[in-house]
């Protein structure tokens, strides 16, 4: 066959290709490319655009150890990105091509990509052996043709061996047949009758020549032993044999049994079989030839999807003194039985997939492939078990596993999706393949407080720098998006910045203190914290904080006028006439602490030793015990310690000198606290008429203290109070309610002028107001008392 013959036949494979292929990109490429050599304008073949390329985020992925191409991303072309050979690649088949395919995200779409690989003229023919011998009888006829080793040559097409050349020489020539597909062979034809006594040994050189531009060559050394022996030759009954045999056929199985006679008696017409060997292919690995009967049989494993057909030249050779030969041809046809399961690759693309990735979102690529033939080789796939995922056909056993369903990483964080591969054999065999898909996070969890609302409480006069209480929110996210910080949003008060007030860590979520708090100028505040995740865009939420400052005692009490004078000594005067418990003096006292740590108690510290005056320890009204005697002292001084029951308790003390005159008329003093006696009204009248003015006076001033507190505490943000509500009780004293806060309100029935003393309930639990009117005169604001009392 010409050059032009086996061009035409490459034309028509192409066109039969170019049909095949149709639905998707074909190209073709010389093998031992230059990387960065041009394959095709892929842009233009997919019809996009060279900017849509990088937006897309085009990628080039195949199942071959090698990246074999890649994109120009500037040209949009695909180029040779790795060394192609393609006796590397396809060392048995003529047809060479490479299957990639082109991935476009937004959206995702999957083209294939179909790239034949074109020979080149890169290897040159090769014998085997270096030197082959041909045993020639000087009693050959002209004419006479022996068989010749044939040359390898790893290209295809016109850069195969083409042709052989012999060194001149007058006795031989070459006979050149070609072989179609399987390539040309060479005869050695004898021209002249040989003449062992004149030349016994003839030293020839076959030449095997390429069709390559420029050819390559390869060479044998031939030598011809011409010795005297039979004239007639073996004949095969057939000059091709053909035959089929089961890749499953067990050793020792009988393939076919030769049949050769010769014409000649004797031991030259004894003939015995053997495999000639020819190139790489060595026959007898795979079967066994009896010498003596000419039978073939299976030796090796037979493997359809390795080799389906095997090509066999066997010889039948007397024995001869000179022995003859003669050549046939066996081809051996594999059938295949369906022994190979389906094989299933897997390539990744999105690893892992995002939790938040949409319905078609394609999360890897499945090739499944099968060694057989037929149907045997036709597969079937299917995803088994409940998974939101499916798979999308893209050609022939080819799909795409993409999302088909909601995913949510805090439920679950990874999939193992089994794929099962069946293919149409009988008995169907089948294949199973796990991907591991795992969840990646993303930011779809906003933080948490474990409570809406959170007290702290701080002592007054911390130390600067005092960690108030520390805050945590939670995040069911990774990573990243779990990572929070901590931030101070607003206040309540406005008034009061808090990040003039506090700091906080805003990894930690521990807030501090920037300066000491006075519990008398600012009770409690309010303000918001805010927990915000790393994550983009990032999620927060708020909790509403109180910071409560809790009263310590760090007020002495302060005496108030007339005693209040810091250094004087005061002094009262009172008729040598009293009665026992007459009214001496009243000392008044206020503390600027709350609660206990403002509830004073008075007592007389000196003299040790007087018996004739008593203080009352709750109203500081000092009275006389007993009447006057001659013995007693005209001038009596008299110390007052004035307590509070803070822990540790703090004190103030004034000086009282009570002079004993004669007459009341000679009673002067600064400050009257009862009304001069008369004689109109007898004690129990006078007193009847004090309780009444100190009742409506107390009842008055506890309505002022009540709308007072009213109008302190209208902020809704803080505290919500009801309409009040005013309980009297059989002891005398009163109970004012409001919603969350309730006040007790208790007198002394036993006092000229009364004291009241107003107790909140707590709110928040540990805190609140307490305010003492002392004889309708004072008026402050002290600490609740944990556990609510009455004080007379």
């Amino acid at each position: 066959m010409g050059n032009e013959e086996y061009i035409w036949i490459n034309i028509l494979a192409l066109l039969c290709l170019c049909g095949r292929t149709a639905a998707q990109i074909s190209y073709s490429v010389l093998e031992e490319g230059n990387k960065g050599t041009v394959v095709g304008n892929t842009a233009k073949d997919l019809h996009l655009s060279v900017q849509e390329l990088e937006t897309r985020d085009l990628q080039i992925v195949s199942n071959y150890r090698k990246k074999y191409f890649d994109v120009d991303f500037r040209t949009g072309s695909l180029i040779v990105n790795d060394r192609i050979d393609r006796e590397e690649l396809c060392p048995t088949t003529a047809q060479c091509f490479l299957r990639i395919q082109a991935v476009l995200n937004n959206p995702m779409t999957v083209h294939r990509i179909e790239v034949g690989v074109l020979d080149i003229n890169d290897n040159s023919p090769e014998f085997i052996e270096k030197s082959y011998s041909l045993n020639i009888s000087e009693s050959a006829s002209p004419g006479d043709r022996y068989f010749l080793p044939i040359a390898e040559d790893a290209d295809i097409g016109s850069n195969t061996v083409k042709r052989y050349k012999l060194s001149p020489n007058e006795h031989f020539s070459l006979d050149v047949q070609s072989g179609g597909e399987h390539g040309v062979s060479a005869e050695l034809v004898l021209n002249k009758a040989l003449d062992r006594e004149k030349q016994p040994i003839i030293r020839l050189t076959l030449t095997a020549v390429d069709g390559g531009k420029p050819p390559r060559t390869g060479t044998l050394q031939l030598i011809v032993n011409v010795i005297d022996a039979n004239d007639n030759t073996p004949t095969f009954s057939k000059s091709l044999y053909k035959v089929r045999v089961s890749e499953t056929a067990a050793s020792g199985e009988t393939v076919i049994k030769l049949n050769a006679t010769d014409l000649d008696e004797g031991i030259n017409s004894k003939i015995r079989y053997s495999f000639i060997k020819r190139g790489n292919s060595d026959p007898s690995n795979i079967f066994d030839l009896n010498p003596e009967t000419g039978t073939i049989t299976v030796k090796g494993k037979l493997d359809y999807e390795d080799t389906p057909a095997y090509e066999v030249r066997v010889q039948a050779m007397d024995q001869g003194t000179v022995p003859r030969s003669a050549h046939a041809k066996l081809l051996i046809e594999i059938i295949d039985v369906n022994d190979n399961s389906p094989e299933i690759s897997v390539t990744s693309l999105m690893t892992p997939v995002k939790e938040d990735a949409g319905m078609g979102t394609i999360v890897a690529l499945v090739t499944v492939s099968d060694k057989d033939g037929g149907n045997n080789g036709v597969t079937s796939c299917n995803i088994v078990g409940l998974v939101p995922f499916k798979l999308k056909s893209n050609y022939k056993n080819d799909y795409s596993l993409v999302v088909d369903g909601p995913l949510d990483r805090e439920n679950i964080s990874f999939y193992n999706v089994t794929i099962k591969a069946t293919d149409e054999g009988s008995p169907p065999l089948s294949s199973i393949g796990i991907i591991t898909v795992e969840v990646s996070d993303v930011n779809d969890n906003a933080p948490h407080f474990m409570e809406p609302v959170i007290n702290a409480y701080v002592k007054e006069n911390s130390p600067t720098g005092s960690v108030i209480c520390k805050i945590s929110a939670l995040d069911p996210d990774l990573h990243n998006n779990a990572k929070l910080s901590y931030s101070l949003v607003d206040s309540f008060p406005k008034t009061i910045p808090v990040s003039s007030v506090l700091n906080i860590n805003s990894e930690t979520g521990e807030i501090i203190s920037l300066q000491s708090f006075n519990f008398e100028e600012l009770k409690t505040f309010q303000f918001k914290v805010q927990a915000t995740d790393s994550g983009v865009p990032p999620l927060s939420s708020n909790a509403t904080m109180n910071v409560l400052v809790l009263d310590e005692n760090d007020n002495i009490p302060t005496i108030l006028v007339p005693y209040s004078e810091h250094g004087s000594v005061n002094s009262e005067n009172i008729p040598y006439s009293a009665e026992a418990g007459y009214f001496v003096a009243k000392i008044r006292a206020v503390d600027a602490d709350s609660g206990y740590n403002a509830l004073l108690s008075y007592h007389l510290s000196e003299p040790k030793g007087n018996n004739l005056f008593r203080i009352g320890t709750s109203t500081g009204e000092i009275r006389t015990k007993r009447k006057m005697s001659d013995n007693d002292l005209k001038t009596h001084p008299l110390v007052v310690l004035v307590s509070d029951n803070g822990e540790p308790s703090l004190s103030a003390t004034v000086s009282i000198d009570v002079v004993v005159v004669e007459s009341t008329a000679d009673i002067q003093t600064q400050f009257r606290h009862v009304p001069t006696k008369d004689d109109s009204f007898s004690d129990l009248n006078l007193y009847l008429l004090i309780a009444i003015v100190s009742v409506s006076a107390i009842f008055l001033l506890s309505l002022i203290s009540l709308i007072a507190v009213r109008c302190h505490r209208t902020d809704g943000s803080f505290s919500r109070y009801s309409a009040p509500m005013i309980t009297t009780h059989p002891d005398g004293s009163w109970s004012y309610s409001k919603s969350t806060q309730q006040y007790d309100v208790c007198f002394s029935s036993d006092t000229l002028k009364s004291d009241v003393v107003v107790f909140p309930a707590p709110f928040p639990p540990v805190d609140g107001e307490l305010i003492s009117i002392n004889g309708g005169d004072t008026f402050s604001r002290t600490q609740t008392l944990p556990n609510k009392e009455k004080v007379s």
